[in-house]
């Protein structure tokens, strides 16, 4: 008998599977550096090795600033090559702002805006030309700072002869661009449309919805005084150098900063010093798998299956369930058909005999409102708020979603389909309505449009009037602008980080030249259209 500890470490604790199993595990499996190699993962006689009286394990563990100071130094004419190209190699990622990072970083801890710069930076230094590039929002998770810099590389992708497509909402990178690309005119179901083709000069000019948001003219929140503050001391959290600063409560605060500079470790900080309940929407997991979607999340999809039930002579709710009675035979109401093809990622095709609606012929013949459930989990959330108006336990839970700004998600669409992003604004949405208590939120704005970051906002507003207070870090600079107070950590990131550059309205923050958010402000501020 293999033992139940080699069983659970082989069968849960190791593998990709049983990763919904990750919070169980957290509580019962310590982690820590092997005692023996201290984490460097190196047999001793690798470690006696040195080159001016460092090991590898050493120069892995120093930032890549340093690592280029090290390799300046080494000038035995054996090793010249090796030199050159790992300096060009490092000095990409060192001018694309992750000069910060050590070489021995983990990827998995860094944020999807550090990977998708090691990617760009990793082209930088290609040898190829006349290919395209296609990146998916590369400015998520960057401050205007560190936007400039994702300018300049791809500028210089594109000097290079080669084609750059990017899809992007964040006005700063809509505006360098030689050709813009306009989807529309509404999202999901309302969507699908080319409305405007054209250059940035063109559509600031046309009169679709991203001209008419682009033109609006940029002002600032109305400043609510706090109700009270939380007192840090001496934080030293990650990289964090010693930090004292009162963040207020009962407003909007929003906490911006370079990328790596210390943001969410502060905001870690503030989580063990709050003495009451707080609602922490980040941008984490969910415990979510393919059977999960917006309904089931909201919880409404019982009561939508007792509708079903009733309207057909009591016909057992079991019926209309994609894991009960009521699932495709063949796809066991996924919807999907999964191959796992052993060495390559699975094929995913859509169920040959459903056609993706996840029900069986038997439970599809019966109706509600002239409508089978699978028409109805099609629906999106904005619709099936109208058809459901006449139950308000349901219409209330869609009226939410819709608030923050995901009206567009169809009711069945699978919960693993949805960005960071759309993910905490589910969970913001389940969490509405509630008073007196401290919401926690990373970067709410990613992936959003000009029109629903202004309907965002709006419901934060919200939230403050009815008592709430919001702590949200944020790059966002209309989001920054409609603040009540602003603390940003800088200068830079890493260990260049970790300190409070300003703290104060961000009205004020456009006087401190020390502040890379106050003086990103300034200049937003200065190109207002309008």
């Amino acid at each position: 008998y293999e033992g139940v500890v080699p069983r659970i470490r082989r069968s849960i604790i190791g593998k990709k599977e049983a990763a919904h199993h990750r919070e169980a595990i957290a509580a019962i499996v310590t982690r820590k550096p092997c005692p023996t190699c201290q984490g460097t993962r190196l047999k001793p006689e690798v470690l006696k090795n040195r080159i001016n009286g460092q090991n590898i394990a050493q120069v892995s563990a120093m930032d890549l600033r340093h690592v280029l100071a090290f390799l300046q130094q080494i000038t035995v004419p054996l090793a010249a090559d090796v030199v050159r190209e790992l300096t060009t190699k490092i000095q990409s990622l060192v001018a694309i702002g992750l000069g910060y990072l050590t070489l021995d970083r983990g990827t998995s801890s860094l944020s999807g805006g550090e990977a998708q710069r090691i990617k760009i930076a990793k082209y930088l230094t290609s040898s190829l030309v006349d290919m395209v590039y296609i990146l998916d929002e590369p400015s998520v998770g960057l401050h205007p700072h560190d936007i400039q810099l994702i300018k300049q590389a791809l500028t210089k992708l594109k000097d290079k002869g080669n084609t750059v497509l990017v899809v992007e909402h964040n006005p700063a990178m809509i505006a360098f661009a030689d050709y813009v690309v306009e989807m529309g005119p509404q999202a999901g179901q309302g969507g699908g449309t080319v409305t405007f083709t054209g250059s940035y000069a063109d559509l600031l000019a046309s009169d679709t919805l991203t001209g008419k948001w682009l033109r609006e003219p940029h002002h600032w929140g109305p400043e609510r005084q706090p109700t009270g503050q939380l007192a840090l001391r001496k934080i030293t959290q990650n990289n964090l150098q010693d930090v004292n600063i009162d963040v207020p409560l009962g407003v909007m605060t929003v906490i911006s900063g370079v990328a790596g500079s210390g943001k969410s470790s502060l905001v870690t900080a503030i989580k063990a010093h709050l003495q009451d309940d707080y609602i922490d929407l980040a941008q984490a997991p969910v415990g979510i798998n393919i059977r999960s979607t917006p309904a089931t999340y909201l919880g409404i999809l019982d009561d939508i299956r007792k509708l079903f039930s009733q309207a057909n002579g009591r016909v057992g709710t079991s019926l209309f369930s994609y894991n009960g009675k009521g699932a495709c035979p063949r796809c066991k109401g996924k919807g999907v058909t999964i191959t796992n093809m052993a060495f390559m990622d699975p094929v995913v095709q859509t169920c040959e005999l459903c056609h993706g609606k996840r029900y069986s012929d038997a439970a599809l013949q019966y109706h509600y409102q002239d409508k089978n459930i699978a028409e109805v989990l099609q629906m999106s959330v904005t619709a099936a708020a109208t058809f459901f108006a006449d139950t308000p336990a349901i219409a209330k839970k869609l009226a939410n979603l819709d608030r923050v700004g995901l009206g567009y998600l169809t009711l069945a669409q699978p919960l693993t389909t949805l960005s960071g992003g759309e993910l905490q604004r589910l969970k913001l949405a389940v969490e509405l309505g509630k008073q007196g208590t401290v919401y926690l939120l990373d970067e709410p704005t990613a992936g959003l449009h000009l029109q629903d970051t202004a309907r965002l906002l709006k419901l934060f507003n919200e939230l403050v009037e009815t008592g709430n207070s919001l702590i949200i870090i944020e790059h966002n600079l209309a989001v920054i602008s409609q603040a009540d107070w602003l603390i940003d950590v800088g200068p830079d990131a890493g260990r260049y980080g970790g300190r409070i550059q300003y703290s104060g309205t961000p009205r004020q923050s456009v006087t401190v030249a020390d502040s890379k958010t106050g003086v990103a402000l300034k200049q937003w501020q200065q190109d207002t259209k309008g």
